[in-house]
């Protein structure tokens, strides 16, 4: 050890730093070589058919301290990116990969140039291959397959739960008219201080009115007149109130001769000095208002004083009243209250009565009076048309129909001359008494698998059960009828008078029946509904329209 210090030690010499020098030069290029981030791109094919998608994945292997930017977006175009998977990530040997998987798609057959991608690591941008994609047509048999016309629009009617947002709104309308006529007409209203005063015992309140008379500028403006027919009025409305005397309309004689009545028969126990100081009170009233009198302010204070010391007296002459009289002025307050209620109550409903009438007449007026009447009332047709419907099919060979309830099977009664002709039929039929509506379906299997249908004796037969069931004036009209899928039958339709089932009454009605049939076989369908009725009418159409039959045996 010791013998080689002194080589560490020594400095070394230009062959030596040389060595030095060219070995870390060659440790960094290996070190800067194995940094490298590695790219590579595939995809699991290069041939799709219209809308398929395609998986392209892009793997990149860096340090596990690089940072990787993938691309986002639109950055595929022409093809369309799906959706960009979440990004995997494997480390190995102090190195990571990162695995990024994006679903490509296009619409338009052709050959598509799916372009380089940039991939950026620690801010370096590398890009994948690019490569071609090619996207296939799907091969449609148009010789074999029948194509068709697109078909009309076809107004669907809403559903049957279309109720509860009338019934939402007139419950809404009746709420804020409620609301309404409750502020404005039932609410108690805070009373005015002219109606404060009214509901006082006759006592308070005219010392109260007396108080204000003190605090009138009448006297300071010489308005003797003034102040003597608001004083006078006072006392007067207060005898009248409490005593029961005719005192307004009263002169002053007259005034005091039914006092000294009520003083003789003993309901009124005043001394008579107080009486005399009532009259000369009056008699200077009368004096001022009728001669022009003016007497001195104090005099007039005095008078007021002299009618607020007569109307104390008053009061407390006055008997108390017996408990009988007690209840009967409590029964007339109360049958009081009772008669502004009721007609509080009158006035709130003939508001009502108003607003609705008026709604209604306006309703009526947008809508017509068949639509508001069908939407309150309703009617057994407007229910099935609004209900739940049923598509199913029916026999053999099937009849597809969508109805608003379904048809139940029926025993088929074979006449003894069909019997032999006929192997099997298969008979489904609804019936509604209250709509007046009934639908009728059958399909039938002939003995002879060569056997043709007549279509004109099948609907010969129809029309003579129609007349057996009371049918009369029967109107007759044809014309071809094609299925959704392109069946071709016949349709025979019209109208006349109907008898109502257990009833002799008869009503318009129309029909329809149409007929299809092959090789050993036949499908019926047979409708009958009340005319001019706009709901079985768009019943009809509806059945018809979704109305399709297979015609293989």
């Amino acid at each position: 050890m010791n013998n080689l210090q002194p080589y560490w030690n020594a400095k070394p010499g230009p062959l030596l730093g040389g060595l030095l020098r060219a070995c870390f030069l060659l440790w960094v290029l290996a070190g800067t070589a194995q940094a490298k981030p590695q790219i590579a791109s595939e995809v699991d094919t290069t041939s799709i058919r219209i809308g398929e998608q395609i998986r392209f994945t892009v793997r990149v292997t860096a340090d596990t301290t690089a940072q990787v930017i993938f691309p986002e977006g639109q950055t595929f175009s022409p093809l369309e990116t799906v959706e960009a998977f979440k990004t995997d990530t494997a480390r190995t040997d102090g190195r990571m990969e990162l695995i990024k998987t994006y679903a490509l798609t296009q619409f338009d057959s052709g050959a598509y140039l799916l372009p380089s991608q940039r991939i950026e690591v620690d801010g370096i941008g590398y890009f994948t291959d690019s490569l071609f994609v090619g996207v296939a047509t799907v091969p449609v048999d148009t010789l074999t397959q029948k194509m068709y016309d697109i078909k009309p629009l076809i107004e669907v009617s809403g559903s049957g739960l279309a109720w509860l947002k009338w019934l939402g709104w007139g419950l809404l309308a009746l709420l804020v008219l409620g609301a309404a006529l409750y502020w404005f007409v039932l609410r108690p209203k805070p009373l005015s201080e002219e109606a404060q005063k009214a509901l006082l015992p006759p006592f308070e309140r005219a010392m109260s009115e007396l108080k204000q008379l003190e605090q009138s500028p009448y006297l300071i403006r010489d308005e003797f007149k003034e102040y003597y027919t608001a004083l006078t009025d006072i006392v007067r409305r207060y005898l009248e109130d409490e005593v029961h005397v005719s005192a307004l309309e009263s002169t002053t004689d007259q005034l005091m001769t039914r006092m000294e009545l009520l003083m003789d028969s003993g309901e009124l126990n005043l001394e008579p000095g107080t009486l005399r100081e009532f009259r000369s009170v009056l008699e200077t009233a009368d004096l001022v208002k009728f001669a022009r009198s003016r007497p001195e302010v104090k005099a007039a204070e005095a008078d007021r004083l002299r009618i607020e010391r007569v109307m104390v007296n008053t009061h407390d002459a006055i008997p108390e009243p017996t408990e009988e009289e007690l209840m009967e002025q409590e029964a007339y307050r109360e049958a009081q209250r009772q008669q502004r209620r009721k007609k509080r109550m009158w006035i709130a409903a003939g508001s009502l009565a108003g607003l609705l009438l008026i709604g209604a007449v306006g309703t009526i007026g947008y809508y017509g009076f068949q639509t508001v009447r069908d939407k309150v009332l309703g009617t057994p047709t407007k229910s099935l048309l609004e209900g739940d419907w049923i598509a199913s099919s029916y026999g053999y060979p099937p009849i597809l129909l969508e109805t608003p309830e379904v048809l139940y099977r029926k025993e088929a009664e074979l006449p003894a001359e069909a019997a032999g002709s006929i192997r099997d039929m298969d008979v489904f039929a609804y019936d509604n008494p209250k709509a007046n509506f009934s639908v009728f379906a059958s399909s039938t299997l002939f003995a002879d698998p060569k056997t043709e249908p007549d279509f004109e004796q099948a609907v010969e037969r129809v029309l003579e059960r129609l007349e057996q069931s009371g049918a009369r004036n029967l109107i007759t009209k044809q014309e071809s009828f094609t299925t959704v899928s392109g069946v071709e039958g016949i349709k025979v339709y019209g109208s006349g008078r109907f008898q109502v089932p257990d009833s002799n009454e008869t009503i318009e009605g129309a029909y329809a029946i149409v007929v299809f049939g092959g090789n050993g076989f036949m499908q019926q369908l047979v409708l009958s509904w009340k005319d001019n009725d706009p709901y079985s009418e768009a019943i009809v159409d509806r059945i018809l329209q979704s109305l399709d039959v297979k015609t293989s045996v």
